[in-house]
């Protein structure tokens, strides 16, 4: 007489474990930055979390999972198998995301704030008072930054445009209103536009001063973005100055 096989078990622990571990992961990475928009903590202890706490506990889990995945298919646990599959996923996501992040951040110059001019940098007036608490202060620090800008971002100048200061005044204010970038000050007399911008994720706010002066016959505009806080801003204000500045040459060639 035959002896009944013993039912397999339907769970798989460590499938389980790194399932969970890589979705607490996940949360905590996507959670840190939102948490520091909503003001539930200081943005110091959101990159914490998300530099370290997701970024680690992703790994961790997705190791979990990768060793559980081989004990589900060992014992033929199909849901387990699902499990540490989606373990592995999620987990190496949770990774993936801060670890590119944190790459980005030291792939970059460390300077926060970019200028066309970096002899007579545009300056904040109706931004200051905003400013009042932020670590940065309003100051352009030549010394500091113009040397690092320089090399990182040659590029970077000021945008000569044909049109009269008034008509560039019109074109470089729609131009930031295009971005989504709240308008602080437009003082046409004065040929300045300032404005913030928020970044989605933390909810970093940047600076950005636009002046526009006559140049010869036509018009010369210099942009300035600058970070209210931290020491590495990741790329983002270059990258925001050279995005406004191509959609500007764009919209000033279509008039």
């Amino acid at each position: 007489m035959s002896q009944a096989t013993a039912p397999r078990r339907s769970f798989a622990p460590l499938a389980i474990l790194g399932f969970v571990l890589a979705l607490a992961a996940l949360i905590g990475a996507v959670g840190a930055g939102l948490g520091n928009r909503m003001g539930m903590w200081d943005y110091r202890t959101g990159l914490q979390v998300f530099l370290r706490w997701g970024a680690w506990g992703g790994l961790i889990a997705a190791g979990i999972s990768l060793i559980g995945c081989f004990t589900a298919t060992a014992d033929r646990q199909r849901r387990g198998l699902s499990l540490a599959a989606a373990g592995i996923v999620i987990g190496a996501l949770a990774f993936a995301v801060p670890y590119a992040t944190y790459t980005r951040f030291q792939s970059v110059a460390k300077v926060w704030d970019i200028t066309t001019d970096m002899v007579n940098p545009p300056r904040f007036v109706a931004i200051v008072p905003l400013r009042a608490r932020a670590p940065n202060k309003p100051e352009y620090r030549a010394a500091q930054f113009a040397p690092i800008q320089k090399k990182a971002y040659p590029d970077i100048v000021p945008v000569e445009l044909t049109k009269s200061p008034a008509d560039a005044f019109k074109a470089a204010l729609a131009v930031a209103r295009s971005f989504g970038w709240a308008i602080v000050a437009s003082v046409p007399t004065e040929g300045r536009i300032e404005a913030t911008d928020t970044t989605f994720w933390f909810g970093f706010k940047d600076d950005i001063v636009i002046r526009i002066a006559a140049n010869g016959s036509g018009s010369r505009v210099d942009i300035r973005s600058y970070s209210r806080l931290g020491r590495n801003d990741g790329g983002k204000n270059a990258a925001r100055v050279r995005a406004y500045i191509a959609r500007l040459k764009a919209e000033a060639s279509a008039g």
